[in-house]
């Protein structure tokens, strides 16, 4: 008979962070615990599957995420969406991106993304499905020569009578090809004397087929290390024509005069990567719990010298400070979340978060590769994968040196020297 001594401890499961005061709302906590389910139940599986093999988000997954209304969170309730706001987007997202982060990062080519035209039935056409998950998009920003520095966009769009004639080479582009629709950055015309290097930029909506790439527009796949899911492009615009009403940012397409419509464009991705930098974070956030999650889990396990893993001091503080650093970038991106829902102009702030919390991620989904030991450094556990993905995080929606640059500029004038 095996005395009780002789039994092995039952593993404890890490739990899950909950919605504490002035965060907490029973909509709130419902809506977590909902998202929380559906990454565990079904986006894990998937991604377990998938991922290793470099596959896409399969259609059923998609139907289910718009099945449960992800796709237009941010949506206004009059359009079909949730009517809720930055911060319960961002809560979402971290539960899928603790299960995989293109889950979390598919949700960004909706929330209206694509619909800011100046024609109101058009808008809210394209709202509703938006919000439905029937109008997901790509947005194509960066170039070659222009990545952090999106005044320096040159892709060019020329009047041709009522269609835009595109011409240009934009780099980064995830899910192109799969899109509903193309969000183009493009300059129309140069900045002159005394302007602002951003002056002349528009925005763009290059409507689509799914699976498909217009005439005139040729794209190839960058092979990327992690970050799966979906596929990201390099794209080559050779004359692709786009409807002289399909500009995206209102400003610009309501024929408005001065600097605010010249600079609409510019204004409009600055806009958008204010928000995306705070849902980055709140992806990185995700990415980190799982790593800490998964070693909590492997080092009750692992059994070393007569004894799991677990009771060595020098691992368990390791734990401790993952867990404490994650917590720390948790309330941070809510803070920031709240400050957008409010209205508060923060891009300091959303520099500041997305920097903290993608460096964060990579520390500790390192150090869980370093606690999962030679295993971690396989295919056959899920933190190579959060490893993989969490290094991205510093680079995309504005490099980490960007966000430090953005910070200083808010905070130190510049000499006449520079």
């Amino acid at each position: 008979m095996t005395s009780t001594q002789d039994r092995p401890a039952p593993l404890q499961e890490p739990a899950p962070p909950v919605l504490l005061p002035p965060w907490h709302t029973p909509e709130r906590e419902a809506l977590q615990e909902q998202a929380r389910r559906f990454a565990s139940d079904e986006v894990l599986p998937v991604a377990n599957e998938l991922d290793p093999q470099k596959g896409l988000l399969p259609e059923s997954l998609l139907a289910r995420m718009a099945e449960l209304g992800y796709f237009g969170i941010t949506v206004p309730a009059e359009h079909g969406g949730l009517g809720l706001g930055v911060f319960e987007y961002c809560m979402v997202s971290e539960e899928l991106a603790r299960a995989w982060m293109s889950s979390a990062s598919i949700l960004a080519r909706s929330q209206g993304l694509g619909t800011a035209v100046a024609d109101p039935a058009r808008r809210e056409e394209l709202l509703r499905r938006s919000a439905k998950g029937e109008w997901i998009g790509a947005i194509a920003l960066s170039e070659p020569d222009a990545g952090s520095d999106l005044a320096g966009v040159s892709t060019r769009a020329v009047l041709d009578g009522d269609e835009w004639v595109v011409t240009g080479h934009k780099r980064w582009c995830g899910n192109a090809e799969a899109a509903d629709f193309i969000q183009v950055l493009v300059r129309e015309r140069d900045p002159g004397p005394g302007e602002s290097r951003s002056t002349g930029l528009v925005n763009l909506l290059l409507e689509k087929e799914r699976g498909s790439f217009p005439p005139g527009l040729t794209g190839t796949p960058i092979d990327k290390i992690g970050y799966h899911g979906f596929l990201t492009w390099d794209l080559v615009f050779d004359g692709v024509r786009i409807p002289r009403a399909n500009v995206v940012d209102e400003a610009a397409a309501s024929d408005e005069q001065g600097e605010a419509a010249e600079r609409a464009g510019f204004a409009a991705a600055q806009a958008f990567l204010n928000t995306a930098r705070v849902h980055t974070a709140a992806r990185a956030v995700g990415l980190a719990r799982a790593a800490l999650e998964d070693s909590v889990v492997y080092l009750q396990e692992r059994e070393q010298f007569g004894h799991p893993i677990a009771d060595f001091q020098a691992l368990r503080f390791a734990v401790a400070e993952m867990a404490s650093q994650i917590e720390q970038s948790r309330a941070f991106y809510r803070q920031v979340a709240h400050l957008i829902d409010l209205g508060v102009r923060c891009e300091r702030e959303a520099s500041m978060v997305k920097l903290e919390a993608t460096e964060m991620a990579v520390r500790v989904t390192n150090q869980a590769m370093q606690l999962h030991g030679g295993n971690g450094y396989t295919t056959e556990r899920q933190v190579e994968r959060h490893w993989r993905d969490a290094r991205l995080t510093t680079i995309f929606e504005g490099t980490s040196e960007i966000q430090k640059r953005i910070i200083s500029d808010r905070m130190l004038p510049r000499s006449p020297l520079t």
